[in-house]
């Protein structure tokens, strides 16, 4: 059964200093999307540079992703540890511009401080500078408190329904006729650090694509393929034919090879017609 929803953007701002808060803040919106898109008609749609902003020339990196980022969400959750982040030419920080570009339109934004331990070797210039930030926003509303990411993912459900409660969307699901079938094609990436037995770092890129049914049908008997010829990308994908369901998101690992040409992936499906495919270019 398919059903009409209304579709949020939650971008998810912070300094680097708390991965795993940016990670919670995920998997809270995911989690609440699972218990509750279809009953209340409303799908979160996570939002963090890191993975969704589209590489892009022509200004300062901040004000692409205010335009990208900020300027598309609807609402926003912002974390801080101890560190304040970058000075950008508009702010102290690229979060704190993301915070006042967002209230500024008012959007709602959702402020959290971790009361965890820091490290031994935390930079006290950006503490204090983080402390002097906190002390504003005591003036401008509620802040919150975290000491771990379990606690974190508990209060962005809780702020996610008062955010809908604010916002009286509907909460009663239509159903629709299946008309048509469509996808949107987004290749991501994303780098991170690892360490050898001896402490040495190591830096990995891990790519993926994710592919979203944007139709108004489930797709049924879905394929993926890389049909380069030649091709460079190759697929950690199953073979078996799978449903994504209207407004699911699937996520497929990839891995890309030099000199091995175009990179090209065909999603193909089943529906009343018979059988369709589509090519999208990820390189």
């Amino acid at each position: 059964m398919t059903y009409v929803a209304t579709v949020l953007r939650v971008m998810i701002a912070s300094p680097s200093d708390v991965n795993e808060a940016r990670d919670a803040v995920e998997r809270a919106i995911h989690s609440w999307n699972d218990a509750n898109s279809e009953n209340k008609a409303v799908i979160l749609q996570p939002w963090r540079w890191e993975t969704s902003a589209v590489p892009v020339l022509g200004g300062h990196p901040q004000r692409l992703i205010n335009s990208q980022g900020v300027d598309k969400s609807d609402v926003v959750f912002a974390m801080f540890a101890g560190r304040m982040g970058s000075a950008t030419p508009d702010a102290i920080s690229g979060t704190a511009e993301e915070i006042d570009r967002a209230l500024e339109a008012g959007k709602p934004v959702h402020l959290y401080f971790s009361t965890a331990d820091l490290p031994s070797n935390v930079d006290i210039d950006q503490l204090e500078a983080v402390r002097a930030f906190r002390s504003d926003m005591l003036t401008r509303g509620l802040l919150g408190e975290y000491s771990n990411v379990s606690q974190l993912e508990h209060e962005v459900w809780k702020a996610i329904e008062h955010d809908i409660a604010a916002m009286s969307i509907s909460q009663s699901p239509q159903v629709t006729n299946p008309t048509a079938i469509d996808f949107l094609v987004q290749p991501k990436q994303e780098r991170d650090v690892t360490y050898d037995s001896k402490g040495k770092p190591k830096n990995r890129t891990r790519h993926w694509i994710e592919v979203t049914n944007t139709g108004t049908a489930d797709a049924e008997g879905v394929r993926f393929a890389s049909v380069g010829q030649p091709t460079s990308l190759h697929l950690a994908a199953s073979e078996d034919a799978t449903v994504i369901h209207h407004g699911q998101t699937r996520r497929i690992n990839t891995l890309y090879t030099m000199g091995g040409g175009e990179s090209i992936l065909r999603v193909s499906w089943v529906d009343g017609d018979g059988e369709h495919s589509k090519d999208f270019h990820v390189d």
